[in-house]
């Protein structure tokens, strides 16, 4: 097999990041290319539904954190920006492999069940309807993500953590870089502060636990030694961010596709009870997760006529899957009514997002209470301009007018 060269590779640039579906359609008719993230990381990136499906189904694909190591050193570019991630933050459950991945895995399964989920629905129709009034009562033009989508989850999971929200405007903050394509200098920030804010935080539930997540998992680390101190660390920061990070842009994607079809909207105006179904296409059309998070190869695989060798990345593209016309008929089209079995916004396989019923229920009760008590919103003006990253799909910010 011989590997495209340099003038065949596409670069996951903010043009790119701006409008992938167009990129996409053309990348589906051939063979997976090569890419390259903005941080210089290379890798061969696939498109096809039937492909992405099948790397994260696959038990040869690993997503170990340790192993991944030589191989950004390899899959570098030369010219690529020295300084990235914090270690510290990667020793979780989404950067591990069975048996490391199934001990992190069982330890949060638990607070998120759908029983469990629902359970909270009232609490999270509660903040709603607290963020809802704050809005009402003040200017009709407003940055949606700001007002209502970032802060909802952003409580829910402070309060399933047992954090306190008073750091969460510098969480959000810090939070942002490390998930975006962000400058070295601002990961070097990122990364030490996010660290220390964690450390503090787990020493604080140790000295004063509660009835929350947090503390059972430190609790779990004490009582069976099942967890280390970076490990605990790292979960937290995950649980932290993938708590909020997909309900924000599943919120606010949801809205912008609805804003943008009319017809679509008023046919959810005139019955609510598609508004699951409605929030499953909205992770289908517009998912708040491009591309998922790093696995390579450990072995020779096979998509295809293309045989990927051994030790090379895969950037699986969760938003070409999803608009992939083998699997969605006239996948362009948003249509609430459409079958979305088998989409891909939260993954396959053992990797399936744990918090995948807190998303759906939030983003439920967060748009039904939009619609319900704004029945004039519109877009606002100004430019609408997507995040510099092409993991997380999601706008910067998202400028409405409620009335």
């Amino acid at each position: 097999m011989s590997i495209p060269d340099s003038e065949q590779v596409l670069r996951l640039d903010e043009d790119f990041t701006s409008d992938p579906y167009r990129v996409y359609d053309d990348l589906r008719v051939g063979p997976p290319r090569r890419a390259v993230f903005p941080r210089g990381t290379r890798g061969w990136l696939l498109t096809r539904y039937a492909d992405v499906r099948a790397a994260l189904a696959d038990p040869t694909l690993s997503k170990d954190v340790a192993g991944a190591a030589p191989l950004l050193e390899k899959h570098r570019d030369a010219d690529a920006p020295e300084g990235g991630f914090a270690p510290e933050l990667a020793a979780h459950m989404l950067n591990t492999d069975p048996p490391d991945h199934t001990r992190l895995r069982k330890l949060v399964n638990r607070a998120f069940t759908v029983r469990g989920v629902e359970s909270m629905r009232p609490r999270v129709e509660e903040i709603t309807a607290g963020l809802l009034d704050a809005m009402a009562a003040g200017p009709a033009d407003v940055d949606l993500l700001s007002a209502f989508a970032f802060p909802l989850p952003m409580t829910v999971i402070c309060e399933v953590l047992g954090v306190p929200d008073h750091d969460r405007d510098e969480f959000r903050k810090w939070t942002g870089v490390l998930v975006s394509s962000s400058k070295p200098e601002d990961l070097q920030t990122a990364g030490p502060w996010m660290v220390q804010y964690l450390v503090s935080l787990i020493a604080e539930k140790r000295s004063h636990p509660g009835p929350d997540l947090l503390t059972a998992l430190i609790e779990a680390s004490e009582d069976d030694d099942r967890l280390s101190e970076n490990e605990l660390v790292a979960m937290a920061f995950l649980l932290l961010v993938a708590g909020h990070e997909t309900t924000v842009n599943l919120v606010g994607n949801g809205l912008l596709a609805l804003l943008r079809d009319p017809d679509q909207l008023a046919a959810l105006r005139a019955d609510p009870s598609l508004l699951p179904a409605a929030v499953e296409e909205f992770l289908r059309y517009d998912g708040p997760v491009n591309i998922a998070s790093f696995r390579y190869t450990t072995q020779p695989v096979t998509f295809g006529d293309t045989t990927i060798p051994e030790g090379e990345f895969l950037f699986l593209a969760l938003g070409a899957a999803n608009r992939d016309p083998d699997r969605f008929p006239d996948p362009d089209r948003l249509d609430l009514t459409r079958p979305t079995s088998g989409h891909m916004a939260f993954g396959h396989g053992i990797h399936y997002c744990v918090g995948a019923p807190l998303a759906r229920m939030e983003a439920e009760v967060a748009l039904r209470g939009l619609l319900e008590r704004f029945p004039d919103i519109a877009l606002g003006d100004g430019e609408l301009r997507y995040r510099n990253s092409p993991i997380i799909r999601g706008l910067e910010e998202f400028p409405i007018r409620l009335r």
